[in-house]
This record gives C-alpha cells, sequence and structure tokens, in this order.
C-alpha cells in the first residue's frame, strides 16, 4: 500500500488507519462553471435566466475559496417565476401517470451521463449529495407517479408548492420535497439554501433536458430564507415546505402567517440525537460508527453519547484509540471557534474530561474531542455547539436509557447498539423520534416515512405517507388566500365575554346551567363565569354555559399527559371496543341529543336525527378504523428490515366548527381518540349544547378519565391558552382569519402541527361535507392525527 511500506500488517490493525485515497478532483464540475461564467443566474420557464441590474451574493467552499456568485431574485422574479410555475401546472398535470413517470425515470440515465458533474458540484458547495441517492429517489417516486391515480384515486394534487430548504441544508434534502411534488402532478419553485443553489440549478437543467415541461420546476436563488416568504405572498403558491435549520423554520412561519397558506416544516438541521450503546453491543462496531458519525461524515445532526456505565470504560479506551489518528476538522467561520472554545471552557468547569486527538491549532481547526463524564442537563450536552464536539453521558437501566434519550426537545433520530433484538424493539418503540436505527446511523431512505417527533418538525418525509403534503382530498376546498392583517399578537383572546344579565325575576324562568368536562369530571370553570347560549336569532337564552380560560385549559391538559401514555399504549381492538361502547351510549342517548340539535340550531326533529344516526356510525367507522391501519414492513434494497410505525401526536387541542356540532364533534374526535391521542376540545360558541349534552355519553362510557375533555367560552380566549401551551403537539382549527394568523405567528416556536379552515360569522367553512362518508376525508383525519416512526434494523 503507497505511503505505508515502512508499517506492518499487524500495525495497520491496531491503529484501523484507513488506506490513502485519490485527490479529490472537480475539473467537470469547474468546467460546468466556467460555461457560466461562474454567475449563475435564475431558472424558469425551462431556462437559464439573468435578470439585468440583480444583487449577487458571493458562495464560498469550506475553505473560503469562492467557487461562483448567485443571483438575489427580487419581486419582479418572483411574479415571472408564479406565472411560469402555473402554465407549468397546468401543462404538467394534464399528462397521464405513465408519461409523467417515464419523465421521471428518463431523468436517471441523464443522471448516469452527467453524474460525476453533479457529484463534485455539490462537493464543492458543500452540499453532499451522492448521484446514487438521487438516482433512488428518482426511481422510487417515478414509481409513485405511475400508481398515483390506481392507489391515490380520491386525492387530488395542491398546485403550485414552494420548497424552501435553508443555507446549510443539502441537496437531498430539497430533492426530497421537489421530487414527490412532482410525481404527484404539482408544480414546484425551488428556493434552495446557497450550498445547494448550484447543484439545484444543475439538476433543473437535466430535468428539463429528460422532458419536464417547461415552468414545472422553477428555481430561484437568494440571500437568505426571506426570499422564501416573499414567493409564498404570491397569490398562485399553494403550498409551502421547508427544510432545515430551527431559526430559519420559525421565520418563514412568522412571516407567512395569515396568507391562508398550509406551511409545513421539516427541522433535520442541528437536532441532538441520542447514541445509545448497551453492554450488550459489538463495542467495537459501535465505536467504529461513532468516529465516522460525529467526526467524519457531514454533520447535519449532534450526536450525544450514551454508554451503558458497565462498558463506559471500554467504550472510552476504544474512542481514545481510534481519535488519535484523525485529522482537525474545519469550522464554518471563526465564530464557530469561539462558540467551541467557551462550551469546552463550561465542560472542564463542570468536571468533564476532555480527550482529543491533538492540542487545538489557532484559527479556524478543531480536533476532534470527546468530553467525558457529562451531565445530561448540561448546556453543552442540550445545546452543543458547531464542531467535533461529543458529549459521553452513562446510564445504569435500559429505562434510564430511555429518559436520557427522550431528554432533548428533539425528535429527529436515534441509533441503538445491542445484539438483544427484544431490547433494541422495546428501546425503538419507547423513543419519541422519526427514526430509530439499530446497530447502524444515518440510514435513509426515500421509501421510509419520518415525521419531526416534539420540535423536530410538522411534517411527514418519505414513504407514501409523505406524497400527502402535496394532495389533498379531492372535492375538499382549500383556504382563501388573503393578505396577512395587522395584528397586535399580545392582545388577542383578551376581550372579555360579553356579561349576562338575568332578564326576568319569575320563579322557574332561570335557564338551564350546564357544566363543562375535565379530567373525566363535569364541573364549573376555575373562574365561576358562565356564558350565555342563545336560541337561534340571538334573542331568547337557552342555556348558560362555563365560561372556561387559561386555567382550565391548564387543568385539561394535566389530566390528558397523565392518562395519554397508557390509552395510547392500549391495543387497538382495546380502544376499538371503547369507541363502540361511546357509539351505544350515543344511540341512547339519541332522544336528548337530538332535541339540543333543535333547540340549538333550528333543524326539524327529522334533521336533528338523522345527524346523531350520522354521529353513530361514524363513531362506529372510527372504531373499525383502529386495528385496520397500522404501519408495516417496508421493501429496503439493502439486507435487513424496515418497519414503518403510526404513533399518536400526544395531546391535541380541537376548535370545534359550527356547521353541523354534533356530527362534526364526533368525527373529529373518533380520528385523534382513535390513534392513542388525548384531546381538549372546544365546543362551537354559536352551537355549544350538542357538545355539553354529549358529556353525559362520556360519563356512561369506559374511556378512562382525561381522554376527552371539554372546555367551553370564548373561542379566542381559548386558542391562545392551547397555542401557548408547550405540551400540546397539534391544533385543529376552524375560526376566523385572525385566529388562522395568530397560530401560524405563535405556534412557529416551539412548532405545532396545525390543521386550519375558514369559518365565517355565519358559521359557512370550508372544511369537509361531514354527512359524506368519503374515505380520502378520513383517510386525511387520520392521517393528521398520527406521526410516523421508521425502524431500520440491518441483517448480515
Amino acid at each position: 500500500m503507497a505511503g505505508c511500506a515502512a508499517k506492518t500488517v499487524y500495525e495497520i490493525f491496531q491503529s484501523m488507519e484507513y488506506g490513502p485515497t485519490a485527490a479529490p478532483s472537480a475539473a467537470t464540475a469547474q468546467a460546468w462553471l466556467e460555461h457560466h461564467s461562474r454567475s449563475l443566474g435564475l431558472f424558469i420557464d425551462g431556462a437559464f435566466v439573468s435578470p439585468a441590474g440583480r444583487r449577487s451574493c458571493p458562495l464560498t467552499d469550506p475553505k473560503g475559496s469562492v467557487v461562483c456568485s448567485i443571483v438575489c431574485s427580487e419581486d419582479e422574479d418572483v411574479s415571472r417565476c408564479s406565472s411560469s410555475a402555473v402554465s407549468g401546472y397546468k401543462s404538467w398535470s394534464s399528462l397521464t401517470c405513465s408519461q409523467r413517470s417515464r419523465v421521471l425515470l428518463r431523468l436517471v440515465s441523464v443522471l448516469g451521463l452527467h453524474g460525476q458533474c453533479v457529484s463534485e458540484l455539490c462537493d464543492l458547495c458543500g452540499a453532499a449529495c451522492s448521484p446514487t441517492a438521487l438516482v433512488r429517489l428518482l426511481q422510487f417516486y417515478s414509481s409513485w407517479a405511475q400508481l398515483r391515480d390506481a392507489l391515490l384515486c380520491d386525492w387530488t394534487p395542491v398546485g403550485v408548492v414552494v420548497v424552501v430548504t435553508s443555507d446549510d441544508s443539502s441537496l437531498y434534502s430539497l430533492m426530497l420535497k421537489v421530487l414527490p411534488a412532482l410525481a404527484m402532478g404539482n408544480s414546484v419553485i425551488a428556493v434552495p439554501g446557497r450550498s445547494a443553489a448550484p447543484p439545484a440549478l444543475l439538476l433543473a437543467q437535466l430535468l428539463a433536458a429528460g422532458g419536464l415541461p417547461a415552468g414545472a420546476l422553477n428555481v430561484l436563488t437568494g440571500s437568505d430564507v426571506t426570499l422564501g416568504a416573499k414567493v409564498a405572498q404570491d397569490p398562485n403558491a399553494s403550498f409551502v415546505t421547508y427544510s432545515g435549520n430551527q431559526q430559519d423554520g420559525a421565520a418563514l412561519c412568522k412571516a407567512t402567517a395569515g396568507m391562508g397558506l398550509p406551511v409545513s416544516v421539516s427541522l433535520c438541521i442541528g437536532p441532538v440525537c441520542p447514541f445509545i450503546i448497551f453492554e450488550s453491543a459489538d463495542m467495537d462496531s459501535a465505536v467504529d460508527e461513532v468516529v465516522q458519525a460525529a467526526f467524519k461524515k457531514r454533520k447535519e445532526v449532534h450526536w450525544v453519547l450514551c454508554v451503558q456505565e458497565s462498558v463506559s470504560e471500554s467504550v472510552t479506551a476504544r474512542l481514545k484509540l481510534r481519535i488519535a489518528g484523525l485529522k482537525c476538522v474545519s469550522l464554518r467561520s471563526d465564530a464557530d471557534r469561539v462558540l467551541v472554545d467557551a462550551a469546552v471552557e463550561e465542560a472542564q468547569q463542570q468536571g468533564a474530561t476532555l480527550v482529543q486527538s491533538c492540542p487545538p491549532p489557532p484559527g479556524s481547526q478543531y480536533p476532534p474531542t470527546l468530553l467525558c463524564g457529562a451531565a445530561p442537563s448540561s448546556p453543552f450536552v442540550v445545546s452543543p455547539p458547531p464542531g467535533p464536539l461529543l458529549p459521553v453521558v452513562t446510564f445504569r437501566s435500559n429505562a434510564e436509557a430511555v429518559v436520557m434519550g427522550n431528554h432533548s426537545p428533539h425528535g429527529h433520530a436515534a441509533s441503538i447498539w445491542t445484539e438483544d433484538l427484544t431490547l433494541a424493539l422495546e428501546t425503538a418503540h419507547s423513543l419519541s423520534v422519526g427514526s430509530v436505527w439499530v446497530n447502524s446511523s444515518s440510514v435513509v431512505d426515500p421509501c421510509l416515512p419520518v415525521s419531526g417527533h416534539k420540535d423536530s418538525g410538522t411534517c411527514t418525509d418519505g414513504g407514501q405517507e409523505g406524497l400527502y403534503q402535496f394532495l389533498r382530498p379531492s372535492g375538499s376546498t382549500p383556504l382563501p388566500r388573503s393578505a396577512p392583517g395587522l395584528m397586535d399578537y399580545t392582545r388577542f383572546g383578551t376581550e372579555p365575554s360579553q356579561a349576562f344579565i338575568p332578564e326576568s325575576s319569575e320563579p322557574g324562568s332561570s335557564p338551564q346551567s350546564y357544566l363543562q368536562f375535565v379530567g373525566g369530571k363535569a364541573c364549573k370553570s376555575v373562574s365561576g363565569c358562565t356564558m350565555a347560549v342563545r336560541a337561534p336569532g340571538g334573542s331568547a337564552v337557552l342555556a348558560l354555559c362555563p365560561d372556561g380560560g387559561r386555567k382550565d385549559v391548564r387543568d385539561a391538559v394535566e389530566a390528558a399527559v397523565k392518562v395519554q401514555p397508557g390509552w395510547k399504549k392500549k391495543s387497538p381492538s382495546a380502544r376499538a371496543q371503547s369507541l363502540y361502547s361511546l357509539a351505544k351510549g350515543l344511540e341512547a342517548k339519541r332522544l336528548e341529543l337530538a332535541a339540543s340539535l333543535v333547540s340549538q340550531t333550528g333543524v326539524s326533529l327529522d334533521e336533528a336525527g338523522q345527524e346523531v344516526d350520522l354521529s353513530i356510525t361514524r363513531l362506529s367507522v372510527w372504531a373499525a378504523y383502529c386495528d385496520k391501519m397500522q404501519g408495516g414492513s417496508l421493501p429496503m434494497p439493502q439486507s435487513g428490515t424496515a418497519l414503518a410505525i403510526p404513533e399518536a401526536l400526544g395531546v391535541v387541542g380541537i376548535i370545534l366548527p359550527d356547521k353541523r356540532p354534533l356530527l362534526s364533534m364526533v368525527t373529529l374526535l373518533g380520528a385523534a381518540i382513535a390513534t392513542g391521542n388525548a384531546v381538549i376540545m372546544v365546543p362551537s360558541q354559536k352551537h355549544p349544547l350538542p357538545a355539553l349534552a354529549f358529556i353525559q355519553v362520556l360519563q356512561s362510557s369506559d374511556l378512562p378519565a382525561g381522554v376527552v375533555n371539554i372546555i367551553t367560552g370564548s373561542p379566542d380566549q381559548l386558542t391562545v391558552a392551547l397555542a401557548n401551551h408547550s405540551v400540546i403537539k397539534a391544533i385543529w382549527y376552524w375560526g376566523s382569519a385572525q385566529g388562522r394568523q395568530y397560530l401560524q405567528h405563535t405556534c412557529a416556536s416551539p412548532v405545532k402541527s396545525l390543521r386550519l379552515f375558514h369559518q365565517d360569522q355565519e358559521g359557512n367553512d370550508g372544511g369537509p361535507d361531514w354527512t359524506r362518508s368519503q374515505p380520502s376525508l378520513l383517510q386525511d383525519l387520520w392521517r393528521n392525527a398520527v406521526q410516523w416512526k421508521s425502524v431500520w434494523i440491518p441483517s448480515a
């Protein structure tokens, strides 16, 4: 072996040194850049465009050398791109599934010719993505393009999709959203971060050469993520999806609040992920993978090494040996060096032991570093700085390992090392993360559906489940586009409720009083205040109901959090039986509920009876769903087993619509609890009596106390309370434009999953037709009530 003649085979095996590699070449990429004069324009309507008078920003490689310059798009470019995307959508969506599939497959052969240029350009720009991974993406999504009408026949494309990524995202993160959007028949406006911009422009050129209609894929470049918000403001945009770091994701959500535009985020850059080594692991393989993941591979996540106490000394000794010969790692800037030095100093002050491959040199280079003996709550563990730092913490029991793995606010991924398969699966099920890799790490494939758990996002990417963000049920109405209103977010929901003034002193004239339902008990509001429920027309007072507020929401969340883990762990058949019993209880109270509908909404007794009957049927349908949609094994192109597991979100807040107050309530309630969630429901302020009458059904059911909570009051005040409670994972909202804008702005950090629907003052909404048992409607509700976890178990 060249360069190693002085070493014996034994010495090489002792040091586990890698053999020499050829110096990387970037001649092809450099030639492509020179062809464009190292100044890349925009890609609009199937061709490169270089608008005059535009500001440009330089793109540098990891060593600080200028690679090229990219154009900073302006409003005129956004408008032109939007018009192109609309015409591209018409052309692309009018093709048959087979035609769209053939166009995507054609790019596989095109990549075979130009794969070296793509690979070199990605390396130059620091947006590493192998042509092999792109080919796998194209093959997977071209087959879904072929099967869309056969397997997703009741769904339709959303239209113009805006895909935004942050500056530190890879090309793979961008194409993981662009290709499925195209496969489902949408047109795409890609707004890549600066590092992924040149390879994204190259791929757009190759797709156009492969037969993609002009305008189906457009690429806009800019200096920061604010360009994504500018594109979202265009009325032709139908959906925005983001991939990248948390800071830019929150900024995009706040900038698009109030536009009437659905936004999903995948926060895959910078999360803290546990690397758990049990005493039953193959130590040498585990340590080798730790070194690869933490110090050699492109580091999009921060790893925290969790080692069982009984083998911690052995693992540390192996790590010391492995990092001894490693070279220093380049930091992005001198500012990162300051952060790293501060974190190391703080770790030493807190008693951590420092292990480095060499003394830190001056400048932006830093050696691979272990911080052994770290406390799980230390700042450098909870929020590590950028750089080659690996905190090492220890645990005693398996349960403690799970607690430590779930300690991070992020829920992106985890790596588990053990030869005990039962232990591996139990730990995988207990970790609140989207991806679990057993005896491996960083395994990605488009067939794996991955959801962002906790603060790691609101959407699912990959697999069949990742396609639904680019589709909507046929016949459904999207949110109306609107301009954001000028709002004082601190004052929303602070208006006092209208006081109830007694109108008569005659005996027996006082209206009936209802109670709300919190923690399995009917109760008054914490404030003791009530509000009037008026008959249709707003004249006579039908009843009084509690005027709930923030403290009521807090009590409901405490009850829900206490019971939800146990409810989630119940078998699907046990949850189904509880829903069937709820349907029977509803049938037993049929007359009372029909009477409440008549008095509240003014419909005839026959119409009210039909709504109750539909509600009974809907609960039975959700009971049947419980054990029918449970994920399964996935076909990976590698040797091993891949599992897709749907899991409950946790606690879901629901602001109910005015229309069909009983049927809409049981439809949404059934979707949430059938999948293992606990719910806090806010009935329609206009029509709360059917929900309050339903409390009698809940009291006689066998649902655990706290799974369902019903709080009445001002929707705006209760929306504020739900939005600002950190435990609530998702909010489904029917209400005003101001309420939707408030939720989109407030639920950006920490991120919450939002389902927003329009509702005017007359109660007309853009939601589904509740009386229809449309399969896509139920599937849409079910999929919004779960988050997906993928588990990868390799085999020899």
